[in-house]
């Protein structure tokens, strides 16, 4: 499965971007692309008026109004006009989403804004401009990466539409990404871009899990399905969270830059192995695709970066009564006030209250 990359964009919010680490031609492009995203903007509710609009798109464009309405009238998020209108996007893949890694470090390259700080990764609009910057950072010495973008957020600066490429998915990951980018417009630590998006995705999946029990009921095929995906998203992130654990004790030895990258060569190889013969009878799990692609140091800051520390919201989630209410409202209530917004977590874990 490619994993839908989300990506906050951040543009015609102010000439204070203009400040960023970007140059003004990135930030014009991108004003640009979302100029006319906004401006193809329709109502989904007068969308689905046209005579022409077939049965799939029907069901899935009124999911999502279902989906926003859960999301602002059960579980309390910030949903604002967000995924109320839908907009055409005229290519296969809206963004291109570059990450990049030291080759001896788990650390990822940040790229700087003023209104959110570091984050992680950078979008492009065009796949030759994330190319030309990967290789910029390559002959600096980092591991790059790029992957497609399915969707963003702009953390509830604006009314972001549902975007035409995500029909695609089927109605569970609809779901997911529709929560996912939902709960950025409830909850974003500036510069925390770890803590953003694995709560994002622990949210995304768990309220779709809720969700479908509470429409079509705990034994529908769409709940079972969604149980199923967070179950392989939890996994996999304990398989990946070890792995990244045994790559970062090799690059702490005091051995040679030389020794480190042949020896890192074996850990993703096993790696991939392992992982390889643990889902060999589960053609059709949502990670099937990680044994087959090559790795280094930024393919696994993409996957640390929404997988890290997924059992910790687990653990508030089974101590708020499985509550995902309570839970959102305790940590829109606590994160803004601590430092590290996991320490935080794992203080409410600690909270006699709970």
């Amino acid at each position: 499965m490619i994993r839908p990359f989300r990506f906050l964009l951040l543009i015609l919010l102010s000439p204070a971007l203009f400040l960023s680490a970007c140059s003004p031609f990135y930030v014009l492009r991108a004003a640009y692309e979302e100029g006319k995203i906004l401006w193809r903007r329709e109502p989904i509710a007068q969308f689905l008026e046209k005579t022409d609009v077939n049965q799939d798109t029907q069901e899935k464009l009124k999911l999502v109004l279902a989906v926003r309405d859960y999301a602002r009238d059960v579980l309390k998020m910030n949903v604002g006009g967000s995924y109320a209108s839908y907009s055409y996007v005229d290519r296969p893949d809206l963004t291109f989403i570059l990450t990049a890694a030291p080759k001896t470090e788990l650390k990822p390259y940040t790229w700087w804004f003023l209104i959110v700080g570091r984050v992680p990764y950078m979008g492009y609009f065009s796949k030759v401009d994330a190319e030309a910057a990967a290789a910029d950072l390559q002959s600096e010495g980092y591991d790059t990466n790029i992957r497609p973008s399915a969707a963003f957020s702009t953390l509830g600066w604006f009314d972001d539409p549902l975007l035409s490429h995500l029909l695609r998915y089927d109605k569970v990951t609809l779901a997911e990404v529709v929560f996912h980018e939902l709960f950025h417009n409830t909850l974003y630590v500036k510069g925390a871009g770890n803590f953003n998006e694995s709560s994002a995705n622990f949210i995304g999946h768990r309220a779709a899990i809720d969700f479908f029990r509470d429409r079509f009921g705990e034994n529908s095929a769409e709940h079972q399905r969604a149980i199923q995906a967070w179950q392989e998203e939890l996994e996999f992130s304990e398989f990946i969270e070890k792995l990244g654990e045994s790559l970062s004790e090799l690059y702490g030895k005091e051995i040679s830059l030389e020794e480190k990258l042949r020896l890192r060569e074996g850990i993703f190889g096993r790696g991939k192995k392992e992982w390889e013969e643990r889902i060999a009878a589960r053609p059709a799990h949502r990670f099937r695709g990680f044994a087959k692609q090559p790795l280094n140091n930024a393919v696994m800051i993409h996957y640390l970066l929404y997988l890290k520390n997924l059992r910790l919201f687990e653990a508030l989630y089974e101590l708020q009564g499985r509550d995902l209410a309570r839970v959102i409202a305790a940590m829109r209530e606590a994160v803004p006030k601590g430092d590290d917004p996991f320490e935080t977590v794992r203080g409410l874990n600690r909270s006699p209250a709970n």
